[in-house]
C-alpha cells in the first residue's frame, strides 16, 4: 500500500485533485471530512467541544455553531490548542481505520489541509502539494463560497508559507490554470509515478537504474534529501542514530548523478538487518547487490566497505541509503570525501572533470566507478591530509 499525503492552502484547488485520484482508483481519506463527522451531534467530540468552550458554540439545532466556535479559537493559541487535542486524536483514529480498509494493493491519499502546519509530512511515502496564485486563490474564495476578502486573506496569512510547502512537497501541482490541466497532471502523475511506487513498494523492487549521465548541480537536491532523511528517521526509530546526506549531490556546485545518497548510521549492521523489513515498507527496498557483508579480496581493509544497500522504490526520486555501522572505517570515509570537496574548490572542480570525462566514455554505472577509482586512490590522501589539518571529525556518532 502506497501512502500519498495531499495538502494545499486554502482555495488552492486541492479538492479537485482529490476528486480526480478518487475517479482513478485512490482510497481518499479527507481529513476536513472526518473532522466534521467527529463533531456532530451525538459525538463524544461535540460533547467534549461544548464542555472547553460553553454551551455557545452550539447552533440551535444543537450542531456545532463552526462561526461562534472559529470566534474564540482564531487568534487565541491556547483555544486552538485546546480544539486541536480534542478534534486532532479522533481524526486520526478514523483515518487510520479508513485507511486499514483500503486493499493492499491501493493507494490511500491522505487530504490533510494543515499537512505542513502539524508536520506530518515525514509519514507518508509521497506528498503532493496544490499550489495557486494567492490572488487566484482570494478571487476562487470571494466569488465561489462567497467568503469576506479580509477573512481570506488572514486565513492565508496563518497557514504555511509557501516556502514551508515546497520543503515538504515531493510533487508540486500549479493549479492556476483551467481544471482539464490540473485533471491532466494529475494523470500523468497517477500513471508515471503512483502506481509504479506503489507495485515497487509492494513487490520489494525498485525501477530500472539509468546510465552514469552527470548533470549540472540541482539546488533542489539538498532539500529533496532532507524529506527522505525525515522519512527514514521516522521509519527507522531509535536504530538510526543518524543519517546524513552524502555522495556527489551533498555538495554545493558539483556536477553529478541525479542520484540523492544518503547514509544510515547504526551501533552494528544486526541493527541493519532488523530494519530490512520496516525500511523495505517505507520505499527503500533491500538492493542485495550492493550490499556487502563479505568483503571483495582486493579490499586492503576487510572491513572498510561492509554494509547494507537500500535504494528508493519511488520511480520519480532515485536514491541510494547506504546502512553501516558507526565506528568504520566506510562510515567515516562517506562523510569525510564530500566535506574536503565542499572545502577544496580545485579538488571539486578536478572531481567534476574526471566524473563527466568518465562518464562520456562509460555506458554502464559499475563500469563508470571502477573507472574512477585511480582517482580515488590518489585522492584519498589529500582528503585525510585537509581532515587532519582542519581537524576535521565525522560526528560524536563515529
Amino acid at each position: 500500500m502506497l501512502q500519498v499525503g495531499l495538502t494545499g492552502g486554502i482555495g488552492a484547488g486541492k479538492s479537485t485533485v482529490a476528486r480526480r485520484l478518487a475517479e482513478l482508483g485512490a482510497t481518499v481519506v479527507d481529513s476536513d471530512r472526518i473532522a466534521r463527522e467527529v463533531v456532530e451531534p451525538g459525538t463524544d467530540g461535540l460533547r467534549e467541544i461544548v464542555a472547553a468552550f460553553g454551551d455557545d458554540v452550539l447552533a440551535e439545532d444543537g450542531s456545532l455553531n463552526r462561526p461562534a466556535l472559529a470566534a474564540k479559537v482564531f487568534g487565541n493559541e491556547e483555544n486552538r490548542a485546546r480544539l486541536n487535542s480534542i478534534v486532532h486524536p479522533r481524526v486520526r483514529d478514523r483515518a487510520v481505520e479508513l485507511t486499514g480498509k483500503a486493499p493492499a494493493d491501493g493507494i490511500v491519499v491522505q487530504d490533510i489541509p494543515l499537512l505542513v502546519e502539524n508536520g506530518m509530512a515525514p509519514a507518508f511515502h509521497l506528498v503532493v502539494v496544490v499550489d495557486a496564485d494567492v490572488e487566484l486563490r482570494v478571487h476562487r474564495l470571494t466569488t465561489s463560497r462567497g467568503m469576506d476578502e479580509k477573512d481570506v486573506r488572514a486565513r492565508i496569512a496563518a497557514q504555511a508559507s509557501e516556502e514551508q510547502r515546497r520543503e515538504a512537497a515531493d510533487v508540486w501541482l500549479d493549479n492556476s490554470g483551467a481544471e482539464e490541466d490540473i485533471r491532466a497532471a494529475v494523470d500523468e502523475l497517477w500513471h508515471n509515478r503512483l502506481l509504479p511506487f506503489e507495485r515497487h513498494v509492494r513487490e520489494g523492487t525498485y525501477p530500472e537504474r539509468g546510465g552514469p549521465k552527470i548533470v549540472d548541480y540541482d539546488p533542489e537536491w539538498p532539500r529533496q534529501a532532507r524529506r527522505l532523511i525525515a522519512r527514514l528517521k521516522l521509519a527507522a526509530g531509535d536504530k538510526a542514530l543518524r543519517v546524513d546526506h552524502v555522495g556527489s549531490t551533498a555538495v554545493p556546485g558539483l556536477a553529478a548523478k541525479d542520484v540523492i545518497d544518503l547514509q544510515m548510521t547504526v551501533a552494528s549492521l544486526d541493527d541493519a538487518d532488523a530494519l530490512a523489513e520496516t525500511l523495505t515498507g517505507a520505499g527503500f527496498p533491500v538492493r542485495p547487490e550492493f550490499t556487502r557483508d563479505t568483503p571483495k579480496a582486493t579490499d586492503p581493509d576487510p572491513e572498510h566497505w561492509r554494509k547494507r544497500m537500500h535504494v528508493s522504490a519511488d520511480p520519480g526520486r532515485w536514491a541510494n541509503l547506504h546502512i553501516r555501522a558507526a565506528g568504520s572505517p566506510g562510515r567515516r570515509y562517506a562523510l569525510l570525501f564530500p566535506a574536503w570537496l565542499r572545502a577544496d574548490d580545485e579538488a571539486r572542480a578536478e572531481y567534476e572533470a574526471v566524473k563527466r570525462e568518465t562518464a562520456s566514455r562509460f555506458a554502464d554505472i559499475p563500469t563508470y566507478a571502477d573507472a574512477k577509482e585511480p582517482w580515488f586512490a590518489q585522492a584519498d590522501a589529500r582528503a585525510e591530509a585537509w581532515a587532519e589539518r582542519e581537524g576535521w571529525t565525522p560526528d560524536p556518532a563515529a
